[in-house]
């Protein structure tokens, strides 16, 4: 089968794998653009899995301060080597955290940090069980996988402070 460059690249546009990877989907699915996005999601989560031990030693400090001066977020988001944590994709990654913090005020990265008295669900207070600002029919979690997949090295939100004046 012959798979078009013009459906490889609205793959590639629609999840950020690679050009080959994307080609390699649309083959395994007989060219059907949404069977392949969902192969090429669920090969980057397999990939997000086994990265979840790999050693991070890199990453970026990334600061958001709302319009109103009234609210502001630090968050560490780390990643296995310095080169990625350079990477424009990286650091508009770290910036749509910081900015997801500051919108929905997660108090815990994940549900194992939370005490076990706490009443309130994993995904209203949890950042990476929260659904993503940008996109709610995702959880931070799963834009994190899908960076994983991108650029193939472990990332993790390591901590965060969120602050906010008024309140």
């Amino acid at each position: 089968m012959t798979i078009s460059a013009r459906t490889v690249k609205e793959v590639r546009d629609r999840v950020g794998a690679g050009m080959l990877d994307c080609k390699n989907a649309l083959l395994e699915v007989d060219g059907d653009v949404e069977r392949a996005i969902e192969v090429l999601k669920n090969k980057g989560l397999a990939i997000a899995d086994k990265k979840k031990g790999d050693a991070i030693f890199e990453g970026v400090i990334e600061s958001y301060v709302h319009h109103t001066a009234k609210v502001g977020v630090l968050v560490e988001v780390n990643c296995e080597t310095d080169f990625v944590a350079r990477t424009q994709e990286f650091k508009a990654l770290a910036h749509d955290i910081a900015m997801h913090i500051a919108a929905a005020s997660p108090q815990y990265i994940v549900p194992e940090d939370m005490p076990a008295e706490e009443k309130a669900s994993p995904q209203s207070i949890c950042l990476l069980e929260q659904p993503f600002i940008k996109d709610v029919s995702k959880s931070v979690r799963q834009i994190i996988s899908e960076m994983v997949a991108m650029v193939g090295e472990n990332i993790q939100v390591k901590r965060f402070a969120r602050f906010e004046i008024g309140y």
